[in-house]
C-alpha cells in the first residue's frame, strides 16, 4: 500500500491578477488528483458508475493553506487515505513546491447511489481498491 503523488503546473488560467493561485483551484487541483491516484490503482472512476451505478460525492472538505502557490510553480499533490467506512472515506491531500509545504484538503467522500442520492456501502472492489492509497505503517 502507497500514497499518490502528481506533479501540476500552475497556469494563468488558475491564478488571480496577482499571480496567485485563486483558493478554488485546490479544489480542482485536489480533484483531479484523486482521480489520478485511483487510475493509478489500476481503476477509472468513471467504472464506479458504469459498473456498479454509484459515485462519489464530496461530503466535506477543508483547505488550509500556508504558502502560496504562483503562476509557473509546479505543484506536488500526495494523496493518501486516511480513513474508510463502509460507505465513505477519508482522504488527505498535501500541495507541496520544491518539498515545502503550501497547503492541506482534507476531504470526505461519500459513496452513493447515482438513481437517487442514496449512501450505498462501497463494492468489495472498491472498499480493497481504496486501502492501496493508505500510507504504509
Amino acid at each position: 500500500m502507497t500514497t499518490h503523488s502528481i506533479d501540476f503546473r500552475i497556469y494563468y488560467e488558475d491564478t488571480d491578477a496577482g499571480g496567485i493561485v485563486y483558493h478554488a483551484r485546490y479544489l480542482a487541483f485536489a480533484e483531479r488528483a484523486r482521480t489520478e491516484a485511483i487510475r493509478s490503482l489500476g481503476m477509472p472512476a468513471a467504472s464506479l458508475l458504469s459498473d456498479f451505478g454509484l459515485v462519489f460525492v464530496v461530503h466535506d472538505a477543508t483547505l488550509n493553506y500556508r504558502v502560496p502557490l504562483k503562476l509557473d510553480d509546479v505543484t506536488t499533490i500526495t494523496t493518501r487515505l486516511l480513513e474508510q467506512g463502509a460507505a465513505s472515506c477519508r482522504l488527505e491531500q498535501v500541495f507541496t513546491r520544491d518539498g515545502v509545504f503550501c497547503a492541506r484538503v482534507d476531504v470526505k467522500l461519500a459513496c452513493v447511489r447515482a438513481e437517487d442520492g442514496r449512501p450505498a456501502r462501497f463494492p468489495p472492489l472498491w472498499r480493497d481498491l481504496l486501502r492501496g492509497l493508505a500510507e504504509e505503517a
